[in-house]
């Protein structure tokens, strides 16, 4: 493939994957403004505080009579939880998922400052917590689609497995509860949670039905380069993996393997990384199931 080809579908991806992030971050701002902070529902993340805090400070600060604005504040958790993840973990989708928190926090003010604190759908916080999840699930399924991320809880999440034998999915559990539990304390109602997990039911199984792979793949890279990949792998990408010692079946040369295990949406990005580190590296992926962080034998 020449350079120019290579442009042509670089900006090609580039294009799409940014538009996906506009629509994404555009319905989580719809889901978040129209249907669950009007209903003080608590979604978990970084969302969920900021609709508490948004509540709690109404008519406190003669500047925002209405409440801190959600966008701004969700600003102010989500800038230094990326650069946390970023010295801990590094991410590799850095500048998309700038553009993606940034843009839900613009689209989440200008809609709360068009609707004000109007639902869309009035006396019906059953409807709202269904719909809003379900907006709420497409948009983030579009940011995924970018190989993006909204940075967030998921972030946090990322950070403390890292360093600890709990699964991203259960620790992700854990924050959401007892971002959804600070809800109950504050508003001193028990149909905030209980609405609000089921956003997240509704939620999750939205990405679930649109993600239905197995969100793990299993990936085999043989190169000659293998050093180099290793740094892209640990360093760059912030993952782990193993070497395995194999023997070419023609030649009969001995020769290192890596073994590694990428998000599904993280695999085009390491397989681009890779052929741009060893033009001839062989990448060869499988669906998989990830029950522990890989570590190096």
């Amino acid at each position: 493939m020449t350079k120019d080809s290579n442009l042509t579908v670089n900006l090609r991806r580039n294009t799409t994957d940014y538009a996906l992030i506009v629509v994404g971050a555009l319905l989580q701002a719809i889901s978040y403004v129209l249907f669950l902070a009007p209903y003080k529902i608590v979604p978990g993340g970084v969302y969920g505080i900021s609709i508490v805090i948004h509540h709690v400070t109404q008519d406190l600060f003669p500047f925002f009579p209405d409440g801190l604005p959600m966008g701004a504040t969700a600003l102010c958790f989500n800038i230094p939880l990326l650069i946390l993840a970023i010295k801990k973990i590094g991410i590799s989708s850095g500048p998309k998922t700038i553009v993606t928190f940034l843009l839900i926090s613009i689209f989440t003010d200008a809609l709360s400052y068009i609707t004000g604190s109007t639902p869309l759908v009035k006396d019906d916080s059953f409807i709202a917590c269904f719909y809003g999840g379900a907006i709420l699930g497409i948009g983030v399924t579009c940011i995924f689609k970018a190989q993006s991320t909204s940075a967030g809880s998921d972030v946090l999440a990322r950070v403390i497995a890292n360093s600890t034998n709990i699964k991203v999915s259960n620790t992700i559990i854990i924050l959401d509860s007892a971002i959804v539990l600070l809800g109950l304390l504050v508003f001193q109602d028990w149909l905030v949670p209980l609405y609000s997990w089921f956003t997240i039911f509704v939620y999750g199984k939205i990405v679930e039905m649109f993600q239905s792979e197995n969100p793990n793949r299993a990936v085999f890279i043989v190169s000659t380069k293998t050093q180099e990949i290793r740094n892209l792998i640990i360093n760059k990408m912030g993952m782990q993996g193993t070497f395995l010692h194999g023997r070419g079946m023609y030649e009969g040369k001995e020769k290192d393997i890596i073994f590694t295990i990428a998000e599904r949406k993280d695999l085009p990005k390491l397989k681009a990384d890779v052929k741009e580190i060893d033009s001839d590296a062989f990448v060869s992926s499988m669906h998989a199931t990830k029950d522990s962080q890989i570590r190096g034998i």
